[in-house]
């Protein structure tokens, strides 16, 4: 069993990109978990055709985690896909990354983590307890940094990283860096500096997705670009990145930037 997760700044497309990733490899005949790890719930949304699924800390709010079932917490979706969301607090009440740990808890203990890949998708702006759970407790094998070329989103990459780099050394944890994947926000030069942080990170890309206007209406029609335009330039790119995560042995440990040599690095790339 593969798991991977992917981390990045929130607003960057990471859900997008996680959903069309697993409609990807749903649609190549294996098994797929995705487990949308953010407050927001929306994680799995296109996979579902617009549905939001209950949570998990719902549902253990409403019922309690005795009385839960595999069938109240794990919904299926566009090719077959597994879909579980394990949501957060009511806003201003508790912590977030608590509804991470009840998620993982529950499913472990109803035998529902399994399948050929996990994808989990991680709110990567605060990398706090809950939050690094999937890459902290021995979960996620490989993390994917999804940014852009914005300054906000390399920071949150690179902040990540630091995460990786110093939970790598701890006995339980098996996490290294896959990659990083690009998607672009159309910035000029953004393919070569985020290629170039990638490097510098001791990393590499893995991936660069294009902005392109059918992901948009695809989202308006409630599903994945690889479910409404198939055959679209699009979707191909989201199935290379599918055959790339899915066939990667490269991984390595992260070598994070100070804030200095962030803003400095930043700046070699930036018109003036």
């Amino acid at each position: 069993m593969k798991q991977i997760a992917l981390y990045g700044k929130g607003g960057i497309g990471k859900s997008t990109t996680a959903a069309n990733l697993s409609a990807a490899l749903a649609e190549d005949g294996l098994d797929i978990l995705q487990i949308g790890c953010d407050p927001k719930h929306d994680s799995t949304r296109m996979l579902m055709h617009g549905t939001w699924i209950p949570t998990v800390l719902d549902l253990i709010r409403e019922r309690g985690e005795a009385e839960i079932t595999v069938g109240d917490v794990v919904y299926r979706g566009f090719s077959g896909v597994r879909c579980v969301e394990a949501g957060g607090p009511e806003p201003g009440i508790g912590c977030a990354g608590r509804g991470i740990i009840a998620t993982f808890q529950l499913l472990e203990r109803l035998e529902a983590l399994k399948g050929d890949v996990i994808v989990y998708d991680v709110l990567g702006d605060v990398v706090c307890g809950g939050f690094a759970m999937p890459m902290r407790d021995g979960y996620a094998q490989e993390i994917y940094l999804v940014t852009s070329g914005e300054l906000m989103s390399i920071y949150a990459a690179n902040n990540i990283a630091k995460a990786i780099a110093r939970l790598s050394r701890r006995v339980r944890s098996r996490c290294t860096l896959g990659g990083v994947i690009c998607n672009a926000k159309n910035i000029e030069g953004e393919r070569d500096l985020v290629e170039e942080f990638a490097r510098r990170i001791n990393s590499r890309l893995i991936a660069y997705i294009p902005r392109d206007r059918v992901v948009q209406i695809a989202e308006l029609q409630k599903q994945t670009v690889v479910e409404y335009a198939p055959d679209s330039n699009q979707a191909a790119v989201y199935r290379g990145l599918a055959r790339t995560v899915y066939e990667n042995k490269t991984t390595s440990i992260p070598k994070p930037l100070e804030t200095d040599e962030l803003e400095s690095f930043a700046l070699e790339f930036v018109q003036v």
